[in-house]
């Protein structure tokens, strides 16, 4: 089992007591529930500024969420390596992008639990189009997608229903445009549409 700061008896624990207190005062609310799965990509979106990961944090907490994020290897260089995987992150090369979702379809097929959160918009700026690697990654290990948002007009972060790919990749970005239509980040003229660039 790969111990992180959300597995780590004891101090999971209290910091759920404290994302959950914070989330009280700051005024916001937790919606939706973790699916009974032991095998799912969580996205999250869409992320327009550094206050994301805060109250992201707040809300995996108290959603109990146990997952693993990717950063660059450059990150995990000593000392400081061992204290990144702890929180959760797998160290990739982002100079071969193809290499990372065949590491993670891997990841997914040698593990019995493994839950892999990603932000497909990859930046707090706003791109013309999403990251297309969480939906090869889905498609590979043959899990499906569980949409997170953080809805600032409503202050209410939380998880949206599976959705499994049917491999037709318009169609399902489209499904999960339509879950994201009436979510509001932070700084709403920065949100990417959710879409993704197809070569032709």
């Amino acid at each position: 089992m790969h111990y992180t700061i959300f597995n780590t008896p004891v101090i999971n624990l209290f910091l759920r007591g404290l994302s959950l207190f914070c989330l009280k005062i700051l005024g916001w609310k937790t919606v939706g529930q973790l699916p009974e799965i032991s095998k799912y990509v969580i996205i999250f979106a869409p992320h327009t500024s550094n206050w994301d990961v805060l109250y992201g944090v707040f809300v995996a907490f108290t959603l109990k969420l146990d997952a693993c994020y990717l950063a660059k290897k450059e990150l995990f260089r000593w000392p400081f390596g061992p204290l990144m995987k702890w929180l959760g992150g797998i160290p990739i090369d982002r100079t071969t992008p193809g290499h990372t979702v065949n590491q993670m379809i891997q990841k997914f097929n040698e593990s019995e639990r493994f839950v892999l959160a990603i932000a497909p918009e990859g930046t707090r700026r706003k791109v013309e189009y999403w990251k297309s690697g969480f939906y090869h990654i889905v498609e590979g290990a043959h899990v499906p997608i569980l949409p997170g948002f953080l809805d600032y007009a409503s202050k209410k972060g939380g998880v949206g229903p599976c959705i499994h790919p049917t491999g037709d990749i318009y169609r399902d970005m489209q499904t999960i445009q339509d879950f994201y239509t009436t979510i509001k980040g932070k700084n709403p003229d920065q949100t990417s549409p959710a879409a993704v660039f197809l070569k032709t």
